[in-house]
């Protein structure tokens, strides 16, 4: 069964990464650009590691999981190569009906996905093949990636204040549209 593409907002969403690795680096990486309500576990870090912890002021205990770590989070990513672990974790999580777990490369422990994506200014365009290749969903990010403008960050930045300074309704709608439209359009023509 596919993953049903959503944007979470993370803004009372507590966090918690178990693994210091390199996989858990390149979630944390990802996770930085829409929250630091984060907290890591992990018996080893790496330097980049610690580095992006330090960086983001990120909590971080150097110790092994124990039953009991998760309660208080909406999202657990298992970023560790022990897979009875992940499983371990993943069934803990059924106890607590607002957890979401997302065991690395282990798709059968994971509640949600990491999409590969694409973020510029308000921008985030997501890419995912449903577990199916990460490696595609990769290169096709780096594909999209280059025919975004850089000038959306400041056509988007002009579009919400249009939306938050025009009255609801048709007109503003119609306006949007257009203005929408136009800069597709000459975006077309490059």
């Amino acid at each position: 069964m596919a993953y049903f593409p959503a944007f979470i907002k993370l803004d009372n969403i507590k966090i918690l990464i178990i693994g210091g690795g390199y996989i858990a680096y390149e979630k944390l990486s990802h996770l930085v650009d829409f929250t630091t309500n984060i907290e890591v576990i992990a018996k080893d870090y790496s330097d980049d590691m610690i580095k992006l912890l330090k960086q983001y002021n990120i909590p971080y205990d150097q110790r092994s999981y124990e039953v009991g770590d998760i309660t208080d989070f909406g999202l657990v990513i298992v970023a560790i190569d022990d897979i009875p672990l992940q499983n371990d974790i993943f069934n803990e999580a059924k106890k607590y009906p607002k957890c979401l777990v997302n065991s690395v490369d282990s798709t059968d422990y994971c509640d949600f996905i990491f999409p590969s994506y694409i973020k510029k200014g308000d921008l985030t365009i997501a890419v995912s093949t449903s577990g199916s290749s990460p490696a595609v969903a990769k290169y096709l990010r780096r594909y999209l990636e280059v025919l975004i403008p850089n000038s959306i960050v400041d056509f988007l930045k002009e579009m919400k204040s249009y939306r938050k300074t025009m009255p609801k309704g048709k007109k503003r709608m119609e306006f949007l549209d257009d203005k929408a439209k136009v800069y597709m359009e000459e975006l077309n023509k490059k």
